[in-house]
């Protein structure tokens, strides 16, 4: 789950960000870089933009304009700069007069100030290291069950691991720790997936599916209320919204089921999928792996720098004017920090572009940086672990049955990850 949001860092947490004026020509526009087809990424594109532009406008897939940042420095210092804040999906772009949508709740990604802060307190509990103690047996049951399944049904002795393993595995898990029906996904997930890509979709396409979650998320909530007590986290944070000094509202509590399924599930899926296909396509690094398991911890670190969570889609707004690199950034401009970029930056990470799963120190940005750092982090880290163990205890052998370069992308959303990954054991 990514929430790359500012944050309450000051300046002083921010050096890159310096707040003067600028040149006032317009300049010139850039297209968005585009991943290499076959790929996760990053796109090659930035290499040359963190050498030579390392702040530059560009037209985004929907025909807005923002800031490109593609360096390390910057992209950090900007997740946790407050001149830099999220916008909520109802109001960028922004539309006004008689046309302006009507306000939706803030997912976590989008909540500021006091309120961000009294949520998270309330919420991180859940994501710390005893529940995830206790979710870690159940999530290895899971993969256990679906390893299990895949070899059971294998024909010939191979079997597509994206169906069988990777689709299945993230969406099962955020099932049971969440308490959302694993029996709704016909209803939320074409909305989920519709929003992944609001980039390039139009304003109306994509309100349409934020409504709709969010129709379904206080759907949820109402039967989750008739049902009682519970031990998910929505049954857990509907007893908090109820106290009379609870962290949490019930509109908070419908804000972390769409939060929940617009951050937690797809990106899981789609990076899960492209690490196993890395993890594959270095035959070598892989057997390492398997034979000193105790450098999972590490392992899963590069594999978080090493594949994007995610490209060019972190929308954020400028709230006063500043410099940077010597462009000026007005009030109301769109900032777009681009992880998949500085976590291949040179001037970060020695010989960025190769795979090391031995790589430490690896203070990657996969998951955003400052007070609005992904709070499902660890889930999701917890998550891979198991899934990359499982997977090589049951099938220590395990490799490609075809040519990598035969393998099929779905390149539906940014995200992009292999539509199929054909193994054999």
């Amino acid at each position: 789950m990514n929430e790359p949001l500012a944050g309450a860092n000051g300046p002083e947490d921010s050096p890159a960000l310096v707040g003067t004026s600028g040149p006032e020509d317009g300049p010139a526009l850039v297209q968005v870089p585009a991943v290499e087809p076959g790929t996760a990424g990053p796109p090659c594109g930035y290499a040359r933009l963190r050498a030579e532009q390392p702040v530059v406008k560009a037209e985004l897939p929907n025909g807005e304009t923002g800031w490109l940042l593609s360096r390390y420095e910057d992209v950090r210092a900007a997740f946790a700069d407050p001149r830099l804040v999220r916008p909520l999906l109802s109001a960028w772009p922004p539309r006004e007069g008689p046309d302006a949508p009507p306000p939706c709740l803030p997912t976590f990604l989008e909540m500021t100030g006091e309120h961000h802060e009294r949520v998270r307190r309330t919420v991180l509990p859940l994501f710390g290291r005893r529940r995830l103690e206790f979710m870690e047996s159940r999530i290895r049951a899971m993969a256990g069950e679906l390893i299990d399944a895949m070899v059971a049904s294998a024909d010939g002795g191979t079997a597509d691991l994206v169906a069988a393993y990777v689709d299945p595995l993230p969406l099962r898990v955020l099932c049971e720790t969440t308490g959302i029906p694993h029996e709704d996904h016909g209803i939320y997930l074409p909305h989920t997936l519709t929003l992944l890509g609001a980039a390039g979709l139009s304003m109306d396409e994509v309100l349409a599916a934020l409504y709709a979650l969010q129709d379904y998320a206080e759907d949820l909530i109402s039967r989750k209320e008739k049902e009682g007590e519970g031990e998910d986290y929505i049954h857990l944070l509907l007893a908090e919204s109820r106290r009379p000094d609870g962290g949490m509202t019930r509109d908070d509590v419908v804000s972390f089921v769409v939060t929940m399924l617009m951050a937690g599930y797809k990106t899981n899926i789609q990076h899960t999928g492209n690490a196993l296909f890395t993890l594959l396509t270095h035959p070598e690094q892989l057997r390492e792996l398997r034979e000193s398991p105790q450098r999972m911890g590490t392992a899963v670190e590069e594999l978080l720098r090493h594949v994007p969570l995610m490209n060019a889609i972190n929308i954020l707004v400028a709230q006063e004017d500043f410099t940077l690199h010597g462009q000026h950034i007005r009030a109301g401009d769109a900032v777009i920090p681009v992880p998949a970029s500085a976590n291949r930056d040179p001037a970060a990470f020695t010989d960025p572009d190769r795979l090391d799963l031995t790589r430490a120190p690896n203070a990657h940005v996969a998951f955003g940086h400052g007070p609005h750092a992904c709070t499902g982090g660890h889930l999701t880290r917890l998550q891979l672990s198991i899934a990359i163990e499982v997977l090589l205890e049951r099938l220590p052998g395990i490799e490609l049955a075809v040519p990598a370069e035969s393998i099929p992308w779905d390149e539906s959303t940014p995200l992009r990850a292999p539509a199929r990954l054909p193994v054999r054991w």
